[in-house]
């Protein structure tokens, strides 16, 4: 929702008045916030960087041909699939990510091999590998307690793990909780519409998320509004400068996804300001 800051100048509490009643609502901020369990919720850049750097440190990928995975499952297990893969020890579990993108590689329905029972699908998807045009196919493995394999892509996939997207950022915004301009958004109290650009950052108000999939990042400059034209009355209408990064796997080749939309957080986990959005996408 785009709003009009009707006093730039902080008050006595530290924030300043807003009009909350003019423009549109943008709910993707809302949304991710809605749908993150305290796990995935970051209160710093540094806390976020700390936790997906240590994912990428227990990860490892390999090339291999894909006739030579064998899918594994017993018969008296109807839920659980592994994988052997050449070189790995032991078998690796995939996840629903990877299981797709290897009944894809062999022209096999994903959604339908998950409703059979474990036995069957195997049976199933190593027809395809074996029969399926032998290929070579680069894997990403992770260690959490047990060995999932999180990805399947071609050889030549150069992947940008999480980490190192966040310590991009983090150059330019630090620990993005005021250390720099750039920061974790404040809060709007609904009842008085005052919004409150240094409210100490809690889970329930954070825009920083990771999960073992995907980063999303949203910071803004909300100390220094700048002036975007003149209201009805005459006085300033004042604007904020915010960005978003949100990067997670949109199709089995993989992409890199950057928005930069502009949107504040609010008590009620409403955002807004959405002007001059744009998106970056890299193969």
């Amino acid at each position: 929702m785009s709003f009009q800051v009707l006093d730039a100048r902080l008050d006595a509490s530290g924030g300043y008045k807003v009009d909350v009643s003019r423009g549109s609502r943008v709910g993707r901020v809302s949304s991710e916030w809605f749908s993150r369990p305290d796990d995935e919720r970051f209160l710093s850049l540094s806390d976020l960087h700390r936790s997906i750097s240590a994912r990428a440190e227990r990860s490892r990928t390999r090339t291999v041909e894909s006739a030579a995975i064998r899918v594994e499952a017993a018969r008296d297990d109807a839920e659980t699939l592994t994988l052997a893969l050449p070189g790995a020890e032991p078998p690796v579990a995939p996840t629903h990510w990877s299981f797709g993108q290897l009944a894809s590689l062999v022209g096999a329905p994903a959604s339908y091999l998950r409703q059979l029972p474990a036995p069957l699908a195997a049976i199933n998807l190593q027809y395809g590998l074996t029969t399926h045009r032998a290929e070579q196919v680069k894997t990403l493995e992770t260690d959490d307690g047990r060995m999932e394999l999180r990805a399947v892509t071609g050889p030549d996939y150069g992947r940008i793990y999480d980490h190192e997207l966040v310590s991009a950022v983090m150059k330019i915004a630090g620990g993005g909780t005021g250390d720099t301009r750039w920061k974790i958004p404040g809060v709007l109290d609904w009842r008085t519409g005052i919004y409150n650009p240094n409210a100490e950052v809690s889970r329930e108000s954070t825009t920083l998320y990771a999960s073992d999939r995907d980063v999303f990042l949203f910071l803004v400059d909300d100390l220094n509004p700048i002036e975007a034209g003149k209201l009805p009355d005459g006085s300033p209408e004042n604007r904020h400068s915010p960005f978003q990064i949100r990067r997670r796997p949109l199709r089995a080749r993989g992409r890199a996804r950057a928005d930069a939309v502009c949107e504040l957080l609010a008590a009620a986990l409403h955002h807004f300001d959405q002007d001059g959005a744009r998106e970056d996408r890299r193969p």
